[in-house]
Order: C-alpha cells, then sequence, then structure tokens
C-alpha cells in the first residue's frame, strides 16, 4: 500500500478509546496495592520452595505452613482489590451488553451500588472481627489473630475506593469501554 492509500485512516476515530486517567493518589494507591502483590507473592514462592527442599532433607518448618497461609489470604485480598481498579473481577455481560448505552449506564451504576453497599459492609464487619481478634494468637507465630483478618476490611476498604471511583466516572456519563479499555 502506498502512503496516500493510508490517508483516510487518520480521519477515523482510534482503534482503542482513551482510557480515563486516575487521580494521582488513587494512581499510587494502585501501584503501592499491585506491588504489594507482586511483593508478597514473590515471597510466598520463596519461602514454599525452601520448604519443598527441607523437607528433601527430611526437615519441616512449622510455621512455614501457618506464615503461607496468613500471606496467601493477604494476597487475595489486596488481589481483589487491584482487580478493582482494573475493572477485571468476573462478569457475566449478555443481558448487559444487549442494552443500549443509557440503559447500560445505569445498569453498570446499580451493580456498583450494589457493590458499594456489601463492601461497606465487609468493612465494617471486618474490622470489628479483627478488634476482637487482638487476644487470640495463631499456632506456631503466636502473632495476633487479628494480622490473619486483617486483609479482609483493609481489601474491602481498597475495593470501595476503587468501586466509587468507578461508580463517579459512571455517573459523569464515561462509558466502560472508556474507564477500562480492553488490554490487547
Amino acid at each position: 500500500m502506498s502512503d496516500t492509500s493510508l490517508d483516510h485512516l487518520s480521519h477515523e476515530a482510534p482503534l482503542r478509546p482513551t482510557p480515563v486517567p486516575l487521580p494521582l493518589p488513587l494512581y499510587w494507591l494502585g501501584k503501592v496495592v499491585d506491588g504489594s502483590v507482586i511483593c508478597i507473592g514473590a515471597f510466598m514462592i520463596t519461602l514454599v520452595f525452601v520448604n519443598v527442599v527441607l523437607h528433601a532433607f527430611g526437615k519441616d518448618l512449622a510455621w512455614v505452613t501457618e506464615l503461607g497461609e496468613l500471606l496467601m489470604v493477604w494476597v487475595t485480598f489486596l488481589g481483589g482489590a487491584s482487580a478493582a481498579q482494573r475493572g477485571a473481577h468476573m462478569t457475566i455481560t449478555e443481558f448487559l451488553d444487549k442494552l443500549d448505552p443509557a440503559g447500560r449506564r445505569l445498569a453498570d451504576m446499580a451493580v456498583q451500588l450494589v457493590c458499594l453497599v456489601v463492601l461497606t459492609f465487609l468493612l465494617y464487619y471486618g474490622w470489628r472481627i479483627v478488634a476482637e481478634s487482638w487476644n487470640n494468637t495463631l499456632t506456631t507465630l503466636l502473632w495476633p489473630m487479628a494480622w490473619q483478618y486483617m486483609p479482609l476490611p483493609l481489601g474491602a476498604g481498597l475495593m470501595l475506593v476503587f468501586t466509587a471511583w468507578d461508580f463517579v466516572l459512571t455517573l459523569r456519563g464515561v462509558p466502560r469501554d472508556h474507564r477500562y479499555p480492553a488490554d490487547e
């Protein structure tokens, strides 16, 4: 194709919608969450690898299993927050995709409102569980059990922040493909 045959492409709309940038505090909060998930995951992999090697020599570190479980809870809830900031939680959209843009916007807002209510309950009751569990200890690590429960309200709070931002964008009329452009 010659250069002149591509001239018509420059007048068309971009192939990918331009994403709406996150406000700076949310951007950095997302980076901290992502970095935490990566670091915890890497530490878990290292921990399990060391324990597997020790098992090969007939040794065992009992605390590794308990720490691995604790870290798995942390990475799960922080991973949920990481997914929330990207709109990456699983959705079934057969019904939603058939709606006109105004209907889709209202449906998205309804789903977001339900999520905000559920996340608020998780945040509130999660912190109550954490507050009540400081006197209980983990079996081998002897750390307060609150550290095992803390990711629930923390993750719910982070998801609440990202979902609330998504709700604000939806309320402003920003379509989903501009809030979360598809990855290539």
